[in-house]
């Protein structure tokens, strides 16, 4: 199997998929049952390949296979169409499980390598630094096979075209599980090729078409509407698992954007909206006290195998946990609940701990293996539990983590909640405080334990888009939770973004070692835009203002269709590849459309320039019939609706540092998802447009806008507090 993907997949590219029926894939899949007599062994290279050039771990894990491995670039696509080669694009990532399965297998193995030495131009892709590659061949391959794809993704292309002919993910050395042995894939592949190349042009062409069809046009003005909130909430609301939480059957991903979604249209209309809070919380308690989520060290992991949280697919990625943080943070002052304070506080220490550079950025992923297996560094044996902690402690530790029913992982036990605390205090008639003390003294002590074990790998390249998600959630636990450490961890890693990944006005995508490049995406600028919106609610900084005017600037410069609204994920002078797309819906990261516009409409309203309020607008024309056909494929962008048709409050405060913290503090204490908060020094040069033609008055002053208004001064706290 193969990584899964998680995303959420419009039902328009579904559709699509089952109409695109392509002759070729067929004749491909044809025979694939049989074995394949093996090639003749190829000589083990004396050097490393082209690969080992390249900053990116997961590239690096390949440099010193046999196989002739090139990144994508020129120098492979001019090798394919001079020989006539077909080109095997393979994409992965560092921290995926099936990705090192299938290397191992195949592309550390000589004769698969000399087999794919002599008839393809073999090019490898870090999904995770060039997401616009991964998108267009998901989307080919889902296109193709009429299912979704995942990683390792297999696709050949035609080499004067950069189209694919055939499609797959994970194949098995040997035929297993339905699968056929990777050899003989690829030499039918060859084969196919070598007889029935002319054929491709008309299948280029058609899928030309239909990835042309999946992208959306614009349908003239729409009357903006809250329709599709209402829509999406009724649709969660059918979907929601009850008695697990989340909103689907195994696997479970946590898609943060529905839960954030239902926790806004509870803050907006808690009237209309009551459920939305509860199947939130609950959704997020479950996953919290699951084995998703690391009991020891902190984190989550990236998705659950099973409906019930408890046995993960153990990588745990940084884009992940920014959003998690954010929302376990705000779920901890919205319910007051221990578990969701100590999953933020135990998150953060695992962010600050593990994953930050001593530069400022963050790393990317942890790995889902260690010593060549998956979740060995996570599970345990009763034996090592119970000869590490007292008697007493070992049996309250199992019994909150279930070492006291049987195995639930490989004959080993993975750390998962069934019982709660306030249940084993009323069973042992103690206090929950002191059931958690003892709780948190068995935790420090596996985990100490555990430290001394192999490690799983980092990928430690640093990525704008995943640093900035990082960025929001570290900034929103040091607003719920009051920790300084998270702000400053956020600060240190927005400079490190301004001074390294940002140059002559243009973010890079990646950097590690030294090294930054790769053009950025609409990701990176939108989401760092609205991380940057984040920061400046904590402390202002003018020179983070003008950096997010700067972004905000380069958004509309370079991504923007000025003709049908909506963003690109390309900028305008980026390298021409089989589509140029516009995507609309959120998948592992939230969408780079709906995060701009949100982050647009509130630099617009704080600046007062309309400039960035018609393209949110556009925006959000161009997406709404899509938000109204299918709403849970467009979390974010319903997020950016919400907030266009309802502005949120703006308080701008004004005056000297001791009396602006007293505000801010009171009154950011029920209203987090509501408002937003500037707290802005009397001596700052850098002024929003409510102050640009007012001076400070007295110790303090408060301004409260909504869109493009604003109403007279206010001076007196307990007169805000009220409003």
């Amino acid at each position: 199997r193969p990584c899964r993907m998680g995303g959420m997949t419009p039902q328009s590219t579904i559709i699509a998929a089952r109409c695109f029926a392509t002759t070729v894939v067929l004749l491909v899949f044809g025979g694939l049952a049989q074995g394949v007599e093996p090639p003749s062994p190829a000589p083990k290279p004396k050097h490393a390949n082209r690969l080992a050039k390249e900053t990116s771990p997961y590239l690096l894990q390949h440099a010193h296979n046999p196989v002739d491995w090139y990144p994508w670039g020129e120098e492979a696509l001019a090798r394919a169409r001079q020989e006539d080669k077909p080109i095997l694009l393979s994409i992965g990532y560092s921290a995926c499980h099936w990705c090192h399965v299938m290397a191992h297998e195949s592309f550390e193995d000589e004769e698969t390598a000399a087999l794919m030495n002599r008839h393809f131009v073999n090019i490898k892709v870090d999904r995770e630094e060039r997401p616009d590659l991964d998108r267009i061949y998901q989307t080919a391959h889902q296109l193709m096979m009429q299912r979704g794809g995942g990683w390792p993704l297999t696709v050949v292309l035609d080499p004067k075209t950069q189209a694919p002919f055939f499609a797959g993910t994970y194949f098995p050395r040997e035929p297993r599980h339905g699968l056929p042995a990777f050899r003989y894939v690829l030499q039918h592949v060859a084969d196919w090729y070598a007889q029935n190349k002319d054929q491709l042009g008309e299948q280029d062409r058609r899928l030309r078409e239909v990835l042309q069809r999946l992208e959306p046009v614009a349908e003239g003005r729409q009357v903006l509407s809250d329709a599709p909130l209402g829509q999406a909430f009724l649709q969660l609301e059918r979907n929601f698992d009850s008695e697990h939480g989340g909103f689907s059957d195994a696997p479970k991903f946590p898609h943060a954007p529905q839960i954030e979604l239902l926790l806004r249209l509870w803050a907006r209309a808690p009237q209309r909206y009551g459920a939305a809070l509860s199947m939130a919380l609950f959704t997020l308690h479950r996953m919290c006290e699951g084995g998703l989520f690391d009991h020891l060290g902190g984190g989550f992991c990236r998705y659950s195998v099973d409906a019930q949280w408890m046995i993960p697919h153990f990588e745990k990625m940084l884009y992940d946990n920014g959003p998690l943080l954010a929302l376990c943070s705000a779920a901890a002052r919205i319910g007051s609940d221990p578990v969701f304070t100590q999953a933020a506080s135990l998150t953060a220490d695992w962010v600050l701990r593990e994953m930050q550079s001593p530069e400022g950025g963050f790393y990317s992923s942890l790995d889902a293996d260690s010593e060549g297996h998956e979740g060995k560094y996570y599970v345990w044996t009763r034996e090592e539990v119970a000869g590490t902690l007292p008697d007493e402690d070992y049996r309250l530790f199992a019994q909150r983590f279930g070492l006291d029913r049987a195995p639930n992982f490989e004959g080993q036990w993975h750390l998962h909640g069934y019982e709660s605390v306030d249940r084993l205090a009323k069973a042992s008639g103690q206090s929950p405080e002191a059931i958690r003390e003892r709780l948190a003294y068995c935790r420090k002590t596996l985990f100490d334990l555990r430290e001394k074990r192999v490690r799983p790998g980092r990928d430690d390249k640093i990525l704008t888009s995943w640093n900035a998600l990082m960025i929001q959630g570290l900034a929103a636990a040091a607003r719920q939770l009051g920790r300084a450490d998270c702000l400053h961890a956020a600060q240190r890693a927005l400079d490190f973004i301004h001074c390294t990944l940002y140059r002559d006005g243009r973010l890079l995508a990646t950097y590690k070692d030294g090294k930054a490049h790769l053009t950025a995406y609409l990701d990176d600028y939108a989401l760092l835009l609205e991380a940057v919106l984040e920061l400046l609610q904590l402390r202002w900084r003018g020179a983070d203002l003008a950096f997010a005017r700067e972004l905000a600037e380069a958004l509309l410069t370079h991504f923007e269709d000025r003709t049908h609204g909506g963003f690109f994920f390309t900028a305008h002078d980026h390298e021409k590849l089989l589509a140029r797309m516009k995507p609309l819906a959120d998948e592992a990261l939230p969408s780079g459309n709906g995060i701009a516009a949100r982050a647009l409409n509130r630099l617009g309203w704080l600046l007062g320039e309309t400039r960035y309020l018609h393209a949110a607008e556009r925006t959000l024309q161009l997406a709404f019939p899509a938000m109204q056909n299918h709403p849970l494929a467009y979390p974010t962008l319903l997020m950016a609706l919400q907030e266009a048709l309802n502005p949120p409050e703006i308080l701008i405060l004004r005056g000297t540092p001791e009396r602006l913290r007293d505000w801010q503090a009171a009154l950011a204490q029920n209203h987090a998802l509501q408002r937003l908060i500037f707290a802005i020094p009397a001596d700052a040069a850098e002024l929003p447009a409510a102050l640009a033609d007012k001076k400070p008055q007295g110790e303090i002053v408060a301004y409260r806008c909504r869109g493009l208004q604003c109403s007279a001064p206010v001076s007196r706290l307990e007169e805000l507090a009220a409003g």
